[in-house]
């Protein structure tokens, strides 16, 4: 079949949705499937990555005016961002497709429905980290002193800034606690061990030092970082707002909605911190594993 792609593979420091279109070329170029990145002549699969414009400008009305005349095109839409993080306009634009691709793949139950889908004509695939992030997990006990960590690159509010610099205040009064910060930090917040952002292999080097992920993101669509965490061996305290990240989490952590109870929570894994360990350590899954499940629709019959 001619795939075309909407976003094309890039080398670099990349966020995870380039390593999954990376791979997903990779892998339909191996099953002898032809995937080009212009809107050219046959193609039998629209896979749009993302409904906003590429580097040649063409978005998702495009996709519509190519299907008027080439009526055997099917469009696949792969619904990541819902905007849900200060981006109303594709918040706008995922609704307004709704009733117009013929398969939608969601990358979590929440994002699905907060965005109101309710159609047969979906999926709902779960994102998943790079292999490497499973390399360097331990099995060790938990440290005297527990290392709790997070990272993120946005600095949007949702992140929960406000959370980290109360769980920063209670580490260096009561010591209970070690908190490390990596990524970026609004000028406001100011926090005591702090590491700059970091490429892949350097943060799939540096999660595994530490005993317990917290995130106080809310709304999260897909989110990838806590995905980094359970691939690093981390159980992970978020936030019940978290959107995917309850999706993801549940079985490998607790969840809290006020900051008591995010210091609770970590006390409790804290003191059964084998069985916390040993639950997700069983998180094994990879991108591969998602890009297998996007070409089983891919080839697939749709209606």
């Amino acid at each position: 079949m001619k795939i075309y792609l909407n976003r094309s593979p890039r080398s670099g420091p990349w966020g995870g949705g380039i390593k999954t279109v990376n791979k997903l070329v990779d892998h339909l170029s191996a099953r002898g499937h032809e995937v080009v990145f212009r809107l050219v002549e046959d193609i039998d699969i629209i896979f749009c990555i993302d409904p906003r414009p590429n580097e040649f400008g063409e978005l998702y009305q495009h996709f519509l005016n190519y299907r008027t005349t080439n009526k055997k095109t099917k469009i696949i839409q792969r619904v990541g961002d819902l905007g849900t993080h200060s981006k109303p306009e594709l918040t706008n634009l995922v609704k307004q497709t709704l009733n117009l691709s013929d398969f939608f793949i969601f990358p979590s139950e929440w994002a699905r429905d907060w965005i109101g889908f309710s159609g047969n004509n979906c999926e709902v695939i779960h994102n998943a980290p790079m292999s490497i992030f499973h390399e360097n997990k331990r099995t060790s006990n938990i440290s005297t002193v527990p290392k709790l960590i997070t990272h993120h690159w946005s600095m949007n509010p949702k992140k929960g800034f406000h959370i980290y610099k109360q769980l920063d205040d209670h580490s260096k009064e009561t010591g209970e606690f070690e908190f490390t910060y990596i990524g970026r930090l609004p000028e406001t917040i100011t926090l005591s061990q702090h590491l700059p952002p970091v490429g892949a292999l350097e943060l799939a080097s540096e999660l595994p030092k530490h005993d317990i992920y917290i995130t106080a993101s809310i709304e999260e669509a897909g989110a990838n970082h806590v995905l980094e965490a359970l691939a690093a061996g981390l159980p992970v305290v978020y936030h019940k707002d978290g959107g995917s990240i309850n999706n993801y989490c549940n079985r490998f952590g607790k969840e809290f909605s006020s900051f008591d109870e995010l210091l609770e929570n970590l006390r409790d894994i804290t003191s059964n911190y084998e069985k916390y360990k040993n639950e997700v350590l069983g998180y094994n899954v990879d991108n591969s594993d998602v890009v297998e499940k996007y070409i089983k629709i891919i080839e697939g019959d749709i209606r």
